[in-house]
C-alpha cells in the first residue's frame, strides 16, 4: 500500500493539512473525484452566450477596460467583442488588472453567464484561458486550493499502482478500462471520449459494489414481523374513508398487505407525485398492522407535519377503534410523559411523531410497522434508528417519498427497499399551469396575483435566500418581504418564514397561512415539506434558474392541492431547464431531466454520518448503466461458474460499503 512517503511535494507539513480534509492516504486523494470540468478546448460565439451558461468565449478588449466602486467594493470592467457581438466582463477586487486590458488585445475567457437587475447579460470573474484543456474542478477545501489539489493527484497517480478491485475477466465482459488509468483519465482527461470511459469505469465499480453489499444486507436481515390480514380487511379501510381509492392506491395498499404478511420484513419505497394520496396507503398499512395486533409508529420531518398527519389519523382511523397518540418534542411535559406511556403499554396502537420517536427514553411494545414519511428530508440513520425500537423481530418498514425519482435510480438509492409507484392522481385534481415570467413582466404577473387574492385565493412566495449576500446575485426573502409590503401587495396581508427563525415562530407563521389568516406567505424552501393549503392557488418562484428541476417541481406541488386552477411563476429568462417545468408536470419526467442534467447527486439521506460520495456514480449520470450493474450483480448471483468474481466482488463490495454503512444505520 502507498504511504505519504511515496508521495512528491508531500512533507510534514502538507500530510497536516490533507489528513485534515479527509485524506489519510494517496488512494484517499486519488479516489476524490472532480465535481465537474472546465472545458476550455470549445468557444461559444459571444452572440450566442445566455444567462446561465458557464462556458469558454473568445474576443478582443472592445474599449479601454475602467475601475469603478459599488458599495466600497473595487471592481474592473470590460466590454469583450467577437464577429457576433459583445458582452460585459467584470473583476472585483483587482484593479492592477486595467494595465493588463488594453483596447484591441485578443484573448480567450472562461466563466458563467448571469443577468443582473439591471442591464444586459455579464460575465463576472471570467478566468484568462492561457494553455486551452478540460480542466476538473473540486469541491472547495479551505486548506488545499484547487491548484494545489490537482499537483498533488497528479502526484498521487504517479507514485505507484492502484489495486483493481474488479475482477479481470468481469472487467473484460463489460468492457472496462483498468481502475489506475479511469483514475488518471477521470482527474486529467485528453479529450471527452476518454472522459467517458474513465467515467463509466469508476460508476460501474461503485454501482456494482454498492448493489452487492446491499444483496448482503437484505439476505442477512431474514426475519420479520409477520402481520398478517386478509383482502377483506383492506376493503373494510377503503369502504371507510370519505373517497373512493384510485387504481393505483388499491394496487399499492395491496402490495404493502402482502409483505406485511410475509415472513421477510417489509422493506417498501412508496413514491410518487405530489398529491397522489400516499399518505391514505400509510394509514391502509397502519390500519392493517393494527388489525394483526401490532403497533405502527409513522415519523414525519417536522413538528406541523405530524400535528397534521395525527390528526388525520384520529380522523380517519379512530372511527374504526384504532387508538392514536402523538409524540413530538414540543408538547408538554405531561403530554409527553402521557405518550410515552400509551406507547409502552400498547395502549395506542398507532403513534405519531418527528424524531421525538427515537429518543433513548421512548419503548414500544409489540412494534410491527415503521413508517418514514418524506424520505428526502430523512437519511437512513432515522427510520434504522425507529426500526431497532422493536424487540424480537424486525419490524415492517415502509418508506414515503414525494420526491419522483426514476425508477432505475431509485433501486439504487434506495437499494435496500422495494419499490411502489402511485401513478395515478385522484380525480378532480388539474395540473397547475406554469409560466416563466421575466423581469419586465413582473407587473402583470403581481396584478394577477392580487386578483386571486380578491377571489379569496392564497399565494406563496419563494426565494432562494434569507438575506441580501453580496456574492449571490438572487433576491432574499427578507428584502423581497420588505420590498412587497411597501409596494406592490401592500394592501394584502403578508408573511415571512424561513429557516433561521424559531421553530415556534416559524410553525405559528405556517399555522396562520393554513388557516387563511395570511394571503401571502414569502419564504425561502422550507414551505417544500409543509403543511396542505387547497387555497393557495399561485406559486411564485424568484430567481427560478437557482433552483434544481425536482426542486422547482416539489415548490410547484404546494399549489393545486385544491379544486381551483392554480398557477406556478418562475420568475427568470427562458432556458432549457425551465422550459422543461413549462412542457410537464410529470415529475417522474422532470426527475429523470434532472438526473441527466445534473447527476445522481447525493447518494444517502444523511452525509454527516461518514457515508461515501460514491463519486464513480455521481460521476456517471448515465441512467441505463445502473441498469447495466443490477443486471450484472443479478447474473453472478444465479451463475455457478462465477463463483470465484462473486466472493472477490463481495469482499471488495464489504471493504468498500460496510464501515461506512454500519455509521448511519443501514449495516
Amino acid at each position: 500500500m502507498l504511504s505519504w512517503n511515496d508521495v512528491k511535494g508531500v512533507g510534514p507539513a502538507r500530510r497536516k493539512s490533507l489528513e485534515e480534509a479527509g485524506f489519510f492516504t494517496p488512494e484517499s486523494l486519488a479516489e476524490c473525484l472532480p465535481i465537474g470540468y472546465r472545458d476550455t478546448t470549445k468557444c461559444t460565439p459571444v452572440g450566442q452566450m445566455r444567462p446561465g451558461m458557464e462556458t469558454a468565449f473568445e474576443g478582443i478588449i472592445a474599449e479601454r477596460a475602467r475601475v469603478a466602486r459599488v458599495r466600497g467594493r473595487v471592481y474592473v470592467t470590460a466590454k469583450v467583442q467577437d464577429d457576433t457581438g459583445t458582452i460585459r466582463c467584470t473583476w472585483f477586487g483587482g484593479a492592477w488588472m486595467v494595465k493588463n486590458l488594453p483596447t484591441g488585445k485578443a484573448l480567450r475567457l472562461y466563466g458563467r453567464v448571469t443577468q443582473p437587475k439591471t442591464g444586459g447579460p455579464v460575465v463576472v470573474n471570467p478566468m484568462l484561458v492561457e494553455s486551452p484543456c478540460i480542466q476538473p474542478v473540486y469541491r472547495p477545501m479551505e486548506s488545499l486550493p484547487a491548484k494545489t489539489m490537482r499537483n498533488l493527484i497528479g502526484a498521487a497517480l504517479d507514485a505507484g499502482r492502484f489495486d483493481d478491485v474488479l475482477p479481470e475477466t468481469f472487467r473484460n465482459r463489460y468492457n472496462l478500462a483498468p481502475r489506475q488509468f479511469a483514475l488518471r483519465k477521470a482527474h486529467f482527461p485528453d479529450s471527452h471520449g476518454v472522459l467517458s470511459e474513465a467515467r463509466r469505469r469508476l460508476a460501474f465499480e461503485e454501482l456494482t459494489l454498492f448493489q452487492m453489499h446491499l444483496q448482503g444486507l437484505r439476505e442477512r436481515d431474514a426475519e420479520g414481523v409477520v402481520a398478517a390480514s386478509s383482502e377483506k380487511d383492506s376493503r373494510a379501510f377503503w369502504n371507510a374513508m370519505p373517497f373512493q381509492p384510485t387504481a393505483a392506491q388499491a394496487r399499492v395498499l395491496e402490495e404493502v398487505r402482502g409483505d406485511l404478511g410475509s415472513s421477510a420484513p417489509m422493506a417498501r419505497l412508496v413514491q410518487g407525485d405530489v398529491g397522489c394520496g400516499k399518505t391514505a396507503i400509510a394509514f391502509g398499512a397502519l390500519y392493517l398492522t393494527a388489525k394483526a395486533g401490532y403497533q405502527g409508529a409513522m415519523m414525519a420531518p417536522t413538528e406541523i407535519l405530524a400535528m397534521q398527519h395525527y390528526r388525520t389519523a384520529q380522523r380517519l382511523l379512530e372511527p374504526l377503534g384504532i387508538s392514536c397518540a402523538l409524540l413530538t418534542g414540543k408538547l408538554s411535559t405531561a403530554a409527553r410523559r402521557d405518550a410515552r406511556e400509551k406507547a409502552s403499554s400498547g395502549t395506542a396502537q398507532v403513534i405519531i411523531g418527528t424524531h421525538a420517536l427515537i429518543s433513548e427514553d421512548v419503548t414500544y411494545r409489540g412494534l410491527g410497522l415503521v413508517v418514514t414519511d418524506e424520505q428526502h428530508r430523512f437519511g437512513v440513520r432515522q427510520r434504522t434508528l425507529l426500526a431497532r425500537k422493536a424487540q424480537g423481530p424486525a419490524p415492517n418498514v415502509l418508506v414515503m417519498s414525494a420526491t419522483p425519482i426514476p425508477r432505475t435510480l431509485s433501486l439504487i438509492l434506495f437499494g435496500d427497499l422495494d419499490v411502489s409507484v402511485v401513478d395515478e392522481l385522484p380525480p378532480g385534481r388539474s395540473p397547475v399551469k406554469t409560466h416563466i415570467v421575466p423581469e419586465k413582466k413582473r407587473g402583470g404577473m403581481y396584478g394577477f396575483l392580487r386578483a386571486q387574492v380578491a377571489a379569496g385565493r392564497q399565494a406563496y412566495i419563494v426565494c432562494p435566500l434569507v438575506e441580501d449576500s453580496d456574492a449571490v446575485d438572487a433576491i432574499s426573502a427578507e428584502a423581497m418581504y420588505e420590498t412587497l409590503r411597501k409596494g406592490a401587495l401592500s394592501t394584502l396581508r403578508l408573511g415571512l418564514v424561513h429557516g433561521r427563525q424559531k421553530p415556534e415562530e416559524k410553525d405559528e407563521i405556517l399555522r396562520w397561512f393554513s388557516q387563511g389568516e395570511l394571503d401571502v406567505l414569502v419564504s425561502t424552501t422550507v414551505v417544500e415539506v409543509g403543511v396542505d393549503v387547497p387555497n393557495a392557488t399561485v406559486m411564485v418562484i424568484e430567481n427560478a434558474e437557482r433552483f434544481g428541476l425536482s426542486q422547482l417541481h416539489q415548490l410547484r406541488g404546494r399549489v393545486g392541492r385544491g379544486t381551483e386552477e392554480s398557477y406556478c411563476f418562475l420568475m427568470g429568462l427562458p432556458s432549457e431547464r425551465l422550459d422543461v417545468m413549462v412542457s410537464t408536470t410529470d415529475g417522474f419526467v422532470i426527475a429523470q431531466r434532472d438526473l441527466e442534467q445534473r447527476g445522481p447527486g447525493e447518494w444517502f439521506g444523511t452525509r454527516q454520518h461518514g457515508a461515501p460520495e460514491m463519486p464513480g456514480a455521481a460521476l456517471g449520470g448515465d441512467v441505463r448503466l445502473l441498469e447495466e450493474t443490477q443486471q450484472a450483480v443479478k447474473q453472478l448471483l444465479k451463475d455457478p461458474l462465477r463463483g470465484h468474481e462473486l466472493g472477490a466482488l463481495r469482499e471488495a463490495a464489504s471493504a468498500r460499503f460496510g464501515d461506512a454503512l454500519e455509521q448511519i444505520g443501514l449495516n
